[in-house]
């Protein structure tokens, strides 16, 4: 969070860029603009980007306006709404359905997040920190929530046999919709309701931030709603542009869903790693093992609802390498942040892992 929002004022570019997004789009919906032209594209795309960074921000005044946890909870869910729409723009503007985006999305995700985002906040908390704490409690139910979602969303569908694999039937399809839902909604009351302790710093950061205020946090509130309906719908616009992009670089269509992975997580990344570097480790790890969480949780069962109404073909299950690479990453997680203090060691390893699921998805 940057010092002039705690203090009471927001920064220009946190409202700027939502209004010019708005902007952009009333005249592209009236017919004011039309999406040919680089010139138009490069914009769209410059915008999306920065509605992003402003949604995240704003979500982040929000955050500090409640406090942890609730803080987490409020960047996690306007992330995975960046998340969905992003996913249900492509399986409906792709010639195939789409089959494979959602699958490819939150593999990335998780990779993402549990490799490159909680990697690089061990290594830099450690650089700076040398050991830091956290409570097993909270991040060990994280995990194992994850793993759950995980193998039920993205290994199972390999080995059904109602259907040929990697599809659920839709019997299937219902049930894992349900209890992904389910699951995280229980994770969440025992964050924020029966356990909040668990997810509570161990750590003295040695800085408070003053709270913004109430009119400042309205404010923040009505530009997060603007910010992420112009994400929404710059989505959808941009959609077709991100795979055509994808295969002129003659990488695989799969590296479509790290492309959006990465738009989406890398401002809750930024606030991760500040935060690892302040010796909030907890905190850190709340908004990473919950976007990682939210990323299964709340997305499968849209994308799950969507193919079901609309008929849309929906592909879960990973391929071998994919499996292999999840595997070694919820094993090392576990083995990381079993002990309730890190190194930067730890955070060696997921780099090393996070380099390796790069290298595959761009030469499979």
């Amino acid at each position: 969070m940057t010092p002039a929002s705690t203090a009471g004022t927001l920064p220009l570019w946190t409202w700027a860029l939502p209004v010019l997004a708005a902007i952009f789009l009333a005249a592209r919906l009236t017919g004011v603009l039309d999406m040919e032209g680089i010139g138009i594209t490069v914009l769209a795309a410059a915008l999306l980007g920065g509605a992003v960074f402003a949604a995240v921000h704003h979500a982040e005044v929000v955050a500090l306006r409640v406090g942890e946890p609730f803080g987490s909870l409020v960047l996690a869910a306007s992330v995975t709404v960046i998340e969905v729409a992003l996913i249900v723009s492509i399986m409906l503007s792709a010639p195939d359905g789409g089959a494979t985006v959602a699958r490819d999305t939150v593999f990335a995700a998780i990779m993402i997040v549990l490799n490159g985002i909680i990697g690089l906040c061990l290594l830099l908390g450690g650089v700076r920190h040398f050991e830091q704490a956290f409570k097993i409690q909270g991040t060990g139910a994280g995990l194992a929530v994850i793993g759950t979602l995980a193998t039920l969303a993205l290994i199972l569908p390999n080995y059904t046999r109602s259907v040929p694999g990697p599809i659920y039937s839709d019997a299937q399809l219902i049930f894992v919709g349900i209890v992904s839902l389910s699951l995280y909604c229980l994770f969440l009351f025992v964050q924020t309701v029966r356990h909040r302790d668990f997810f509570l710093d161990v750590a003295d950061p040695g800085t408070v931030h003053a709270k913004p205020s109430g009119p400042m946090t309205l404010v923040s509130v009505a530009l997060l709603l603007v910010a992420l309906v112009s994400v929404v719908l710059l989505a959808k616009t941009l959609s077709p542009v991100i795979e055509q992009s994808v295969a002129k670089a003659g990488l695989p269509a799969a590296f479509v869903g790290v492309v959006i992975a990465s738009v989406v997580l890398l401002p809750e990344g930024l606030s991760a790693v500040r935060a690892a570097r302040a010796n909030r480790l907890q905190t850190s790890l709340n908004l990473s093992l919950g976007s990682a969480m939210a990323t299964i949780g709340l997305t499968i069962p849209t994308v799950a609802a969507v193919s079901l109404v609309l008929g849309k073909p929906l592909a879960l299950g990973l391929q071998p390498e994919h499996i292999v690479l999840l595997v070694l990453t919820l094993f090392i997680s576990t083995l990381s942040l079993a002990t309730g203090r890190t190194t930067v060691l730890q955070g060696g390893v997921h780099m090393v892992i996070f380099a390796a699921f790069m290298t595959i998805a761009a030469v499979p």
